[in-house]
């Protein structure tokens, strides 16, 4: 087997293969010795039908099984012994299998590029001294008070104001004519500019008295996400029955009561205050990141392989398309076109593949791997953060071996991130700007810590 290798960039290789006949001959006779064996033809008997029949009934079948197998042996050979480090899937358009020549393909692959040594020590790195403020905390414990509020109808008569509720019945018609995309809706309690309802409710309905009757003229815009109201003007008959006003808990103890654990409102500040602090953590190290990438991308060029480019775009898409799913919408619905996201969010792309493609070589470089506690210490944390057990986390990679590398691979990009964060020049400075809002919701948090 003759194989040549031609750089068509830094990144990108034609691979030219020729595999000599006598090669070729003995797989093809392989395949019609199996062939033969079982081969059920009408006037011969099981294993004794001629070579020729074989050929001129099988011909194309045989020679489709047996060339994707001399493809592979020799692709995988080639690989190994010029060490090249594949990324993507290898283009080709085999020709067909010819018994007597020898087999000559091209394989276009794609390979990561070899970087240089990268000189990561001593890097000038500014670390904000963000805190937790109590007011951050107050904010968290009025959004659990807020969570916990119940309704109460208004007595006096006074119209609509901008932080009330109303208790509607509402009906949309088209040319006046009872819309069937806006069926009639009873007794549905809108937060005043909050909710589902369309903004010209919370307009119409501000400073009203109820009991009243009123129509809202809604305009959707031609490229509404829903097909059935777009570029539509609706009228919608709506019956304010009555306003209701939010009324909140008394932060004390008997409001955190029935959050779990907790007994008195002080142990659920401690447990929003760890949260937080873990937020800003995290902001902390985003920042450092940030920091570290912007030096190291500006003193490094190098070529990307478009296949780490294109699943880098596919991995943003598949995240946006899940985040809509959990509102049972669709990336359609909601006016986005894959081939558009994938052009206005290619600089993204590139610059994730980049930091992938450094993380990679910082490891290999300084031969970082992870020891059996700091696994453990992962999967434990993982298991925090879904809720879940650490064996139930470790049961799930167990079962299967490649999640298990990639969720390695990313912990060891972190412990690359840590490392040179370790090695530089960290600076503590005081933050640009008010402090950081929050990165978990407290409610949330104090629910799960």
């Amino acid at each position: 087997m003759q194989v040549k290798i031609q750089d068509q960039s830094s990144v990108k290789k034609v691979l030219s293969f020729e595999i000599p006949k006598e090669k070729v001959a003995k797989e093809l006779n392989k395949a019609y010795n199996e062939l033969k064996k079982n081969a059920d033809i009408k006037g011969f008997r099981k294993g004794k039908v001629p070579r020729k029949v074989l050929e001129n009934r099988f011909s194309a079948d045989v020679h489709a099984d047996v060339a994707p197998r001399l493809i592979q042996d020799v692709f995988v050979e080639a690989i190994q012994e010029h060490k090249l480090n594949i990324v993507g899937s290898p283009q080709m358009d085999p020709p067909e299998l010819q018994p007597d020549a020898d087999y000559v393909f091209d394989v276009t692959v794609e390979v990561k590029p070899e970087l240089d040594d990268i000189a990561f020590e001593g890097l000038e790195l500014e670390k904000t001294k963000y805190e937790v403020s109590e007011e951050e905390i107050e904010s968290q414990i009025h959004m659990i008070r807020k969570t916990m509020a119940r309704k109460e109808t208004v007595t006096e008569e006074r119209p609509v104001k901008e932080d009330d509720f109303v208790l509607i019945d509402y009906e949309g018609f088209l040319n006046g004519e009872a819309f069937d995309a806006t069926p009639k809706v009873e007794n549905y309690v809108m937060g005043i500019n909050q909710g589902a309802l369309p903004k010209e409710f919370s307009e119409k309905l501000i400073g009203t008295i109820p009991v009243q009757e009123l129509e809202i003229e809604v305009p959707y815009a031609d490229d509404f996400y829903d097909e059935n109201l777009k570029g539509k003007t609706v009228l919608y008959k709506v019956t304010l029955k009555e306003i209701q006003e939010e009324v909140l808990p008394e932060a004390n103890d008997d409001l955190v009561k029935d959050l779990g654990k907790f007994e008195t409102l002080d142990e659920v500040k401690d447990s929003i205050r760890d949260n937080l602090k873990k937020g800003i953590d995290q902001r902390v190290k985003h920042e450092l990141s940030e920091q570290i990438f912007q030096e190291l991308l500006g003193k490094m060029d190098f070529e990307l392989p478009e296949a780490m480019v294109e699943a880098e775009l596919n991995g943003i898409i598949a995240e946006t398309e899940q985040a809509f799913s959990q509102n049972n919408k669709t990336l359609e619905e909601v006016g986005l076109d894959k081939e558009e996201m994938k052009v206005k969010y290619r600089d993204v792309a590139e610059k994730q593949a980049r930091r992938h493609l450094i993380l990679d070589k910082l490891i290999d470089q300084e031969k970082l791997d992870m020891t059996e506690e700091e696994m453990d210490a992962s999967f434990e944390e993982m298991a925090q953060a879904m809720n879940a057990s650490t064996d139930a986390v470790k049961n799930y990679f167990n079962m299967d071996p490649r999640q298990l590398e990639y969720f390695k691979h990313t912990q060891l990009e972190k412990k690359a991130i840590d490392l040179i964060i370790e090695k530089g020049n960290v600076t503590e400075v005081e933050p640009k700007t008010d402090a950081p809002e929050a990165e978990e919701e407290a409610a949330d948090g104090a629910a799960e810590d």
